[in-house]
């Protein structure tokens, strides 16, 4: 047998196993996948370090496709705004901001200033450069000007998915006020 058809045939044999399938986007009572991002001062955002301190909203935004979302910007917004409600529930916050490696980090730190917007120390702002994180949580949008679909978890200190909403589109975003009150139900309150 030549090396070609080997290879084929071992390529096949894989899929047919399910060795190779696309990753799942994190249920209600799933774990959630394990990831550790550079954030924007280059300090390391890693799941774990957060979920030993309590609970966490992750939210990942559609990052840079080409531009600044306008609808990402209102949802950051939104949770500065809503930043005392997350103090009040002892929920850190990370948002994920994905995109091309190339100019990331300039894209990103545009994102974070755009309008004059101050970002509370609390919270922690994660690069996902060529989508590693957003892959491994099943988010990747493939699609032209496209990068991640944008998504919200709520992770408890168990490391556990407690709510999700995933956007396939641009709209339908988690609102703060409905993560606040998902985090009152999860912690009895």
């Amino acid at each position: 047998m030549r090396y070609s058809s080997l290879a084929g045939l071992l390529f096949n044999l894989l899929l047919l196993g399910g060795v190779l399938r696309a990753a799942e986007v994190p249920k209600v009572g799933d774990p959630a996948p394990a990831f550790t991002l550079n954030g924007l001062d280059d300090s390391t955002v890693r799941l774990a370090d957060f979920t030993t301190r309590g609970s966490v909203v992750l939210v990942v935004l559609r990052g840079w496709p080409g531009y600044q979302c306008p609808l990402c910007d209102r949802q950051v917004n939104e949770f500065i705004a809503a930043r005392g409600a997350f103090a009040e529930a002892k929920t850190q916050v990370i948002f994920v901001y994905p995109g091309p490696a190339a100019d990331l980090q300039s894209r990103a730190a545009e994102f974070r200033t755009m309008k004059g917007r101050e970002w509370p120390a609390e919270y922690r702002y994660a690069l996902d450069p060529d989508y590693a994180m957003v892959r491994a949580y099943g988010l990747r949008w493939d699609a032209p000007r496209e990068t991640a679909y944008p998504s919200t978890f709520v992770i408890d200190a168990s490391g556990m998915v407690r709510w999700a909403k995933v956007s396939h589109g641009h709209g339908d975003r988690a609102k703060a006020a409905d993560v606040v009150g998902a985090l009152k139900i999860s912690a009895g309150r």
